[in-house]
């Protein structure tokens, strides 16, 4: 773990404390288990936008190539070597 300050409110202080005295843990525990909940509830709903629209996207195009599916690793293959 990596050590760091931060500067909270009186209020914000008041709080944690009651919260990680009826908890039995401690203020960090509080604090790195609300920023695990925002990161996951923020960020996972950009992957899941993301997601939705990648499966949109998926047969709406076209390559023109027959046989893309069998032999896309040589496609992909020359396409960088070029």
């Amino acid at each position: 773990m990596v050590r760091t300050q931060i500067q909270l409110h009186e209020k914000q202080v008041a709080l944690l404390k009651k919260m990680a005295a009826a908890d039995h843990t401690s203020m960090a525990e509080i604090i790195r288990q609300s920023i695990d909940f925002y990161a996951r509830t923020k960020y996972e709903a950009i992957d899941e936008q993301r997601r939705s629209r990648a499966i949109a996207a998926a047969g709406q195009f076209r390559s023109g190539v027959k046989n893309l599916s069998i032999s896309h690793d040589m496609y992909l293959t020359e396409a960088y070597d070029e």
